[in-house]
C-alpha cells in the first residue's frame, strides 16, 4: 500500500475485509443509513460488493478494478458503493446471493449487484474483469450500460427490480409433502450416484468437502449396518487426506479441491471446513478405530491451536489462499528446496513419498500429496517422515504468511467447540475438551448478551452485528456437545437459555421453521429461511438436531415437535432433492434410529462413573445420548423426569431408557455396560 494514498470512508471499520479496501480510490461506504439516504438524494443506483478477506477472487477483482482510477472515477461519479463483509453480515450475503443465483444460476465471491437506493436488485453477477474479453462481459462495460438504463430507461430498472423481488419472494414459499424412509433411501441412491469410487468425494470438480454428507452416512451405517455407507465414507476421507487439499507439512485443509483427485486446492483454509472435519475424521476413527484417521484429527487441532487461536480462546476464521500476490506461494516447494533442507538422501526419500518432482504439479512447483499410494505402508518410514516434515516446516515458517483474518465468529466457533468437545469425548483426549471450554468461555462472556442474544463477531475488543439463526444454532451444538464431554450442568442452561432465545425470535409462528434473522434485526427486502446444506449444515438443520437433543436431555417434547415441523415445512424441497438436505435426514435419522437415553446417578467425578463412560464412549459411540443426574436441584429445575431417577441404596445407578421407557435400574455399572452391549450387539460388535 503506498503511503500517498487516501484513505475511504472503510478506513473506521473492524473487518478485516473492508480494512482491504480502505485506500482503494473507490468511495466505499460500509452498508448503512448514510449510503442509502444518498442514493435516494442524488437519484444513483448503488453498487453492492461482498467478499471476505481471504477470497481469492476478491482480491483478483481489487487489483483490476477497484484500485483502478478509471473504474473509480465512474463508480464515484454515477454510484453509491458499498462494501460488505459476507461474515460479518452474513443476512445480506444470504438475500442477495439468493438473487444471483435465481437470476443466473450460480453464485459465488465477489458478489456483486447492482439496486435501486431501495435496496432492490435489477442485475446480479459474481467475479467480473475489468475490460470485457473471452466472451465475458467486463466491470467497464456493465457500469456504462446501466448508467445509460439509468438515464433513459430508469423505471424500466424499477419495475425490473420489484418483479425480481417478488419471484424470489414466490419461490421461496414451501409446500408440505410426506417424508418417509424412501426419501433417506433416495438420498443414499444418489449420493453414490455422484461418489466418485476411485478418488471419494461427491460430484464433478470443484470438490468440496461437505462434511456433513459424511455425517449423514455414518448415521446410515450405524441405523442400518449399510457397509456401502461406510465405504463412501472412508473413500472420502482419505482421498481428501492423500490429496494436496489437505497441508502435509503444517495440517490442516483446504476450501476445496479444483480437480477429481483433491491434489490442487484453492489455498484458503477456513475454520468451520477444519471444524467440521475434526467431527468427520473422528467419526472415521470411532467407526472403524482406523489410527491414521486419529492421526489427523490430532494434526488438524494442532494447527488450529498454533494458527488459529486467540490468546483469550476464541478462534480466528480463516487464512487466505495468496501469500505476495500468488496463490499458494506459501504451501508448494520445488524438489531442489525439499533436497536443499533435507539432503540428498533423505529428500530423495521424502520426495518419493510425496510425489514431488522436477517437473511439479503446480505452476513447476511441487504439492506434496500421497495420492495412489497405501497409507499402511507409511508406518515403514514413520520417523524419516516426521524428521522431514519438522524441517520443511521450521524452513516454510521463514516464508512471508497468508494474511490472517483474525475476527472472532460466533457460528464458527459453535462448530470448532463442538468438533474439540466430540473429539476429546471419543478420543479420550482431554486437552481437546479444555480448548473448546475455554472457545465456550470466551463467547458467553464476549458475545453473548444479558437477554440470551448472540452478536455475530468480535474483534479489536468490539462485539458488532445481530446474531443471525447459524450463530445461536451452531453454538448451541457446541455446547450441548461440551455438557456431554464435561456434564457441566451450566453449558447445559446456556444451551437452554440460547434455544429459548432462537425460537422467540427466528421461529416463524404461522407456518414453522425459523428465519435467518430475528425480529430484533435490520429489516433487508427479504426474510429468507434457509435449509439447503451447502459448504456447511444450513441453520434450520442444526437448529432442528440442537431441539430433537435438548428433548431428549430435558424431556420436553415441544423441542421436538418443532424438529419435526421444520422438517414439514420443507418437506417438498427435501424429497425432490434429498442429497442436498443431508444433515436433515439425519436428524430424522436421529429422531426415529437416535439409540438409548442413559441417565447415571451419581457424582460425575466419581472413578468408577468416569470408567463407565469412557466405556460407553469406547464402544458405543455417538448411538446414546447421555444424563448426568447428581440429585442436585439445578437437574430437576430444567429436566422434571429427573425427579424418580435416583441412587438406589447409595450406589451409583444407570437407567437404560428408549421411546419414553426406562426399564429397571441398576447398580452394577460392569452389569449395566454389559446390558449395553447386549441390547447393542450387532454392528458395534464389529468395531
Amino acid at each position: 500500500m503506498s503511503v500517498n494514498k487516501r484513505n475511504n470512508r472503510l478506513i473506521n471499520e473492524k473487518s478485516p475485509y473492508l480494512l482491504q479496501h480502505a485506500y482503494n480510490p473507490v468511495n466505499w461506504y460500509s452498508w448503512c443509513d448514510e449510503a442509502f439516504e444518498k442514493a435516494k438524494n442524488e437519484d444513483k443506483p448503488i453498487f453492492l460488493s461482498i467478499g471476505y478477506s481471504t477470497c481469492h477472487w476478491c482480491h483478483v477483482m481489487e487489483r483490476e478494478s477497484f484500485e483502478d482510477e478509471e473504474i473509480a472515477d465512474i463508480l464515484n461519479e454515477n454510484f453509491i458503493s458499498i462494501k460488505v463483509d459476507r461474515e460479518e453480515r452474513p443476512d445480506i450475503d444470504s438475500v442477495y446471493m439468493d438473487v444471483c443465483q435465481k437470476l443466473t444460476g450460480s453464485g459465488g465471491w465477489p458478489l456483486s449487484i447492482f439496486m435501486t437506493p431501495r435496496q432492490r436488485p435489477f442485475y446480479a453477477g459474481t467475479y467480473f474483469p475489468k475490460e470485457s474479453m473471452y466472451q465475458r462481459v467486463g466491470l467497464k462495460d456493465i457500469l456504462n450500460n446501466i448508467i445509460r438504463l439509468w438515464s433513459t430507461n430508469k423505471q424500466e430498472l424499477i419495475n425490473k427490480s420489484n418483479e425480481i423481488v417478488e419471484h424470489v419472494n414466490l419461490t421461496n414459499e414451501e409446500t408440505e409433502v410426506n417424508i418417509d424412509q424412501t426419501t433417506i433411501d433416495l438420498a443414499i441412491h444418489e449420493l453414490m450416484e455422484n461418489f466418485d469410487l476411485r478418488y471419494g468425494g461427491f460430484n464433478e470438480p470443484p470438490k468440496f468437502p461437505t462434511p456433513h454428507n459424511l455425517f449423514f452416512l455414518f448415521k446410515r451405517y450405524i441405523a442400518y449396518h449399510d457397509e456401502h455407507a461406510l465405504n463412501m465414507c472412508t473413500k472420502t476421507l482419505d482421498g481428501m487426506y492423500k490429496g494436496g487439499m489437505y497441508d502435509h507439512i503444517g495440517g490442516g485443509f483446504s476450501r476445496y479441491s479444483t480437480d477429481r483427485e483433491w491434489l490442487v486446492p484453492h489455498f484458503e483454509k477456513m475454520l468451520y471446513d477444519n471444524a467440521l472435519l475434526i467431527m468427520a475424521y473422528t467419526q472415521g476413527y470411532m467407526y472403524t478405530q482406523e489410527e491414521h484417521y486419529k492421526n489427523i484429527v490430532e494434526d488438524i487441532i494442532n494447527y488450529l491451536t498454533r494458527d488459529m487461536l486467540d490468546d483469550n480462546g476464541g478462534f480466528y476464521s480463516a487464512e487466505d489462499a495468496d501469500s505476495e500476490g500468488e496463490e499458494g506461494k506459501f504451501y508448494v516447494f520445488t524438489k531442489e528446496e525439499i533436497i536443499d533442507v533435507l539432503g540428498r538422501d533423505k529428500g530423495e526419500r521424502f520426495c518419493r513419498i510425496y510425489n514431488i518432482t522436477e517437473e511439479g504439479n503446480f505452476e513447476n512447483k511441487n504439492i506434496l500429496n500421497l495420492i495412489d499410494k497405501d497409507l499402511s505402508s507409511l508406518s515403514e518410514n514413520a520417523e524419516l517422515i516426521k524428521e522431514c516434515k519438522q524441517k520443511i516446516f521450521d524452513y516454510r515458517n521463514k516464508r512471508i504468511r497468508p494474511h490472517k483474518d483474525d475476527k472472532i465468529l460466533t457460528s464458527w466457533n459453535g462448530l470448532i467447540i463442538a468438533a474439540l468437545a466430540n473429539a476429546g469425548r471419543y478420543l479420550d483426549n482431554n486437552q481437546y475438551i479444555q480448548y473448546a471450554i475455554k472457545a465456550a468461555d470466551f463467547i458467553i462472556d464476549k458475545l453473548m448478551k444479558p437477554d440470551g442474544g448472540l452478536y455475530i463477531r468480535y474483534r479489536d475488543g468490539q462485539s458488532m452485528n445481530e446474531g443471525i439463526l447459524n450463530d445461536y444454532a451452531f453454538m448451541i451444538w457446541g455446547l450441548i456437545q461440551l455438557y456431554e464431554s464435561t456434564f457441566n450442568i451450566s453449558y447445559l442452561k446456556t444451551a437452554i437459555t440460547l434455544n429459548e432465545y432462537m425460537i422467540n425470535n427466528f421461529w416463524d409462528n404461522k407456518s414453522g421453521g425459523f428465519y435467518l434473522n430475528s425480529i430484533e434485526s435490520e429489516k433487508l427486502i427479504l426474510r429468507p429461511k434457509e435449509i439447503y446444506d451447502g459448504a456447511i449444515p444450513s441453520g434450520n438443520s442444526v437448529a432442528a438436531y440442537c431441539l430433537v437433543k435438548l428433548s431428549r436431555l430435558t424431556g420436553d417434547l415441544s423441542y421436538e415437535e418443532k424438529a419435526n415441523k421444520i422438517i414439514k415445512v420443507f418437506s417438498n424441497k427435501i424429497k425432490s432433492y434429498p442429497r442436498y438436505y443431508t444433515f436433515l435426514l439425519l436428524v430424522i435419522m436421529e429422531n426415529t434410529k437416535s439409540g438409548k437415553d442413559i441417565v447415571i446417578c451419581g457424582n460425575k467425578d466419581d472413578l468408577e462413573i468416569k470408567l463407565f463412560i469412557k466405556e460407553i464412549n469406547k464402544h458405543f459411540n455417538s448411538y446414546f445420548t447421555i444424563l448426568m443426574n447428581d440429585g442436585s436441584e439445578e437437574i430437576i429445575e430444567f429436566n422434571s423426569n429427573m425427579k424418580d431417577k435416583i441412587k438406589i441404596n447409595d450406589k451409583n445407578t444407570v437407567y437404560i431408557c428408549e421411546n419414553n421407557t426406562c426399564k429397571a435400574p441398576i447398580t452394577n455399572l460392569v452389569e449395566a455396560k454389559n446390558k449395553l452391549l447386549e441390547d447393542n450387539s450387532s454392528v458395534f460388535d464389529s468395531i
